[in-house]
């Protein structure tokens, strides 16, 4: 199945000069969603994690699914204010801004390999972020995991050679 035919270009959003990569077609049909899923278990099995780990929102689409597939964890991370247990957090740099990442203080556990899952690698702020929070927990990253990279926008210099696979580039 050709993925990409299910990610819907959307000119100018949110502003001016953007395209939008919209994957809302590619959950909305049963079978992209399930062939998905298959192909990242797949494809990211090779990680031999113990954990997986998403950013909300679009994240958590992905990795619980994908968790429940291979067998394993699923560890929330979200926006501050949003756990309800003591957390720990890390400020990242965006390429107009900073932001901060979230994860309960329990939920990774000294040692365990940790598989970071997101929608899209642009330009690897998040992912970064991600990484740093996980490393700051203890955890050690076995990979990152992405839907769709795109390759134009170069995110993948800011995971400083750390181990990711993507299905679609673009």
């Amino acid at each position: 199945m050709n993925l990409r035919e299910h990610i819907r270009d959307i000119p100018d959003f949110p502003k001016e000069g953007i395209v939008y990569f919209d994957i809302t077609p590619l959950l909305g049909d049963a079978d992209a969603f399930k062939y998905t899923i298959d192909q990242m278990a797949e494809k990211f099995s090779s990680f031999n994690p113990d954990k997986i780990a998403a950013a909300e929102a679009r994240g958590f689409i992905f990795g619980a699914p994908l968790a429940y597939k291979m067998g394993i964890g699923f560890v929330p991370i979200r926006k501050p204010g949003k756990l309800p247990y003591e957390t720990i957090s890390v400020d990242y740099d965006l390429e107009y801004g900073t932001d901060t990442l979230c994860m309960h203080v329990d939920a990774i556990k000294e040692g365990e390999r940790v598989l970071l899952i997101d929608d899209v690698l642009a330009t690897g702020g998040t992912a970064q972020g991600m990484v740093s929070l996980i490393e700051k927990a203890g955890g050690k990253l076995a990979g990152i995991g992405f839907l769709v990279e795109l390759n134009f926008l170069e995110g993948q210099k800011k995971l400083n050679g750390v181990s990711h696979k993507t299905l679609v580039e673009i």
